[in-house]
């Protein structure tokens, strides 16, 4: 739906706005056309639905009233996502919106929320039902490495053969190396980064929809989530990066003060084409650091940026070739 700024005000001087818009009402995604701000235009962001607008993002007037700024090829990108998804991509641009005015612990809690609910919903359940059924074995040795070298500990995420993949062994791994160093007073420097072609493509999705029910998946995250851990450390660790990284590898990532990326190093966040947001932490820790319009761009559209854009848009700090 393509309203002119001042359709967009009529419709909500008329008081039946919410009537008109929204998921339920087949209208998941509202473009504004035009250049106009009015403070009126924030009641847009109550409705659920992807408000957006096309043009500059960092110089876009409506910009403070939309969920994303987009040029036309991204947009009819994010049409069709949103036309295929639109339960997630509407809650995508919801916790979007709500993490602006939270702490970054409660983001998470209100991310987890969000991400069990689209576990139990139809698009989900689509996505993985086209999945078909995947074996992993456990892996043969610790899934992440932990080297000290003077005040640094050095954890390095093992799984090469699949790319880091994100497995429930390697996040528990994780955590109890974080834990540990958190506690430890001689560890001043965290450096965290990952053997074989990629730092981490993500969730392992052998391991997609195999928890029993949303609700535990939820308290799982509650419990045994990494990014509580990144942030408690944030401050003084370095993430590097290089190959593909993919939604968690992107998410866990982003919570580092720095990223230090290869030039090979590519970007790109996914789930949404899966039924789901980011689960990772990475409403909060891309929202934080790149802003929510930028996250919301790359999740609507699922494009994958390179190491350059990567660092225009402030997710990267430095690019480094291979030693």
């Amino acid at each position: 739906m393509r309203l002119a700024v001042d359709e967009a005000l009529a419709l909500i001087d008329s008081g039946t706005v919410d009537l008109e818009l929204g998921v339920m009402r087949d209208r998941p995604l509202v473009v504004l056309d035009g250049d106009r701000a009015d403070r009126r235009l924030e009641a847009l962001r109550w409705m659920p639905s992807v408000i957006a607008a096309v043009g500059d993002m960092e110089h876009h007037p409506l910009r403070v009233v939309v969920d994303v700024v987009v040029d036309e090829a991204d947009l009819a990108v994010i049409e069709t996502v949103t036309e295929a998804n639109p339960q997630a991509a509407v809650t995508l641009v919801q916790v979007l919106r709500a993490t602006r005015s939270l702490s970054m612990r409660d983001g998470l809690l209100l991310e987890s929320t969000a991400f069990a609910t689209l576990q139990a919903g139809a698009e989900f359940a689509q996505w993985l039902d086209g999945q078909g059924r995947r074996v992993r074995h456990p892996d043969p040795s610790p899934p992440v490495l932990v080297e000290h070298h003077g005040g640094t500990a050095r954890l390095v995420l093992d799984r090469p053969r699949l790319r880091n993949a994100l497995s429930a062994e390697l996040r528990d791994g994780l955590v109890d190396a974080l834990r540990a160093v958190i506690v430890d007073p001689d560890v001043v420097d965290v450096v965290l980064a990952g053997n074989g072609p990629a730092f981490c493509i993500g969730g392992d999705l052998a391991e997609f929809g195999t928890t029993p029910d949303p609700s535990t998946a939820h308290q799982i995250r509650q419990t045994a989530n990494v990014a509580p851990y990144l942030i408690e450390i944030a401050d003084r660790l370095t993430v590097e990066v290089h190959g593909p990284c993919v939604g968690a590898g992107v998410e866990l990532a982003a919570f580092a003060d720095t990223v230090r990326a290869r030039a090979d190093a590519t970007f790109s966040l996914p789930e949404v084409t899966m039924g789901l947001i980011p689960g990772a932490g990475g409403t909060v820790s891309l929202g934080h650091r790149i802003g929510v319009w930028r996250t919301a761009e790359l999740a609507l559209t699922a494009k994958t940026i390179d190491a350059a854009t990567a660092q225009h848009w402030g997710l990267v700090d430095e690019i480094a070739e291979p030693a």
